[in-house]
């Protein structure tokens, strides 16, 4: 008897079910320790594999994993391009695919770019929950795109900040985002210096292959979550940043191998978030912290299982 047939569920369906980013951060706090945890952990993840399409400036990214603990095993592919000319495409697009660890059969084909969005922004907020200097009042969002978008979501629910910020090198998209988030009022800069100055935590958003955040604007004890650059070559943080501040990072290996700003920099990481989160590292949230994240597979694998299921509940 053969298996039966995969089920597609595309972006509308992943919404419904992955309404809000917060859902994740349970499950991915369990899954940020557990890679953290060694062979214990039961998380196989492997490096990504990244295709250069230089003929149109683009990458496609391929990330297996497998959780043991989850029974959980899918690979995501994604593409990523600077569509330097035509805006209207998405700069990432993705796909999950979700496999019956058991036996290998595919359960189900599903959008990742909303998966990509809602889990990288629950682990920028689970990094916040632990780095951020106490009585944070200020956010500051550099980048208007889909990831703006839904760190505002997850971090405006999760947290409560006297002022938001944006700012984007096009002002309209910065003033399109701020018309249109349903929360807080956000407050259009005109320089990313403008932003940063004061602000408590810092999310680095954008499509950046230079700089575009640098170190003498930063408060001291500041955080930042720094989630573009990532590739060896690109960068958002300049170097006093990266020196300067206490690095945390989603996975070593992937930052030692992927990340400009750390590469670059030469900067020393000090924890991976997970082992901040199982409390072997500490949360030094005194100092000023950057976070880098690259995503990890292990991250799509969770949040994929938890809409596969919740759309089997029919709920």
């Amino acid at each position: 008897m053969s298996a039966a047939p995969p089920v597609f569920l595309g972006s509308e369906v992943v919404e419904k079910h992955l309404h809000r980013a917060s859902l994740l951060i349970p499950s991915l706090e369990a899954a940020l320790a557990n890679f953290s945890s060694g062979a214990e952990g039961g998380v196989v993840q492997p490096m990504r594999t990244v295709v250069p399409v230089q003929k149109y400036s683009g990458f496609l990214g391929v990330m297996p994993a497998y959780s043991a603990k989850d029974d959980a095993l899918t690979t995501k592919l994604v593409t990523f391009y600077e569509h330097k000319k035509d805006s209207s495409v998405p700069s990432h697009q993705a796909i999950v695919l979700l496999f019956d660890p058991r036996n290998g059969s595919l359960k189900a084909v599903m959008d990742g770019s909303v998966i990509t969005a809602k889990r990288t922004a629950a682990v920028s907020a689970i990094a916040t929950k632990f780095l951020m200097p106490a009585d944070s009042e200020v956010l500051c969002i550099l980048g208007a795109g889909v990831q703006a978008y839904s760190h505002y979501e997850v971090f405006t629910e999760q947290f409560s900040f006297k002022e938001v910020r944006i700012w984007n090198r096009t002002k309209e998209n910065a003033v399109k985002f701020a018309r249109s988030v349903k929360g807080p009022p956000v407050q259009v800069c005109s320089s990313a210096q403008d932003a940063v100055t004061g602000a408590d935590v810092i999310i680095t958003v954008t499509m950046a292959t230079t700089p575009i955040l640098f170190g003498e604007w930063i408060k001291p004890g500041a955080h930042i979550n720094a989630v573009g650059a990532s590739r060896p070559d690109w960068r958002e943080l300049n170097d006093e940043v990266m020196k300067n501040s206490v690095l945390y990072v989603d996975s070593r290996e992937a930052a030692l191998n992927e990340s400009g700003d750390v590469i670059l920099s030469r900067a020393e990481i000090f924890a991976e978030l997970g082992e901040v989160v199982k409390g072997t590292k500490p949360a030094l949230r005194e100092k000023t912290t950057v976070f880098k994240s690259l995503g990890m597979a292990i991250e799509d694998t969770v949040a994929a299982k938890f809409v596969y299921d919740s759309w089997s509940a029919g709920n």
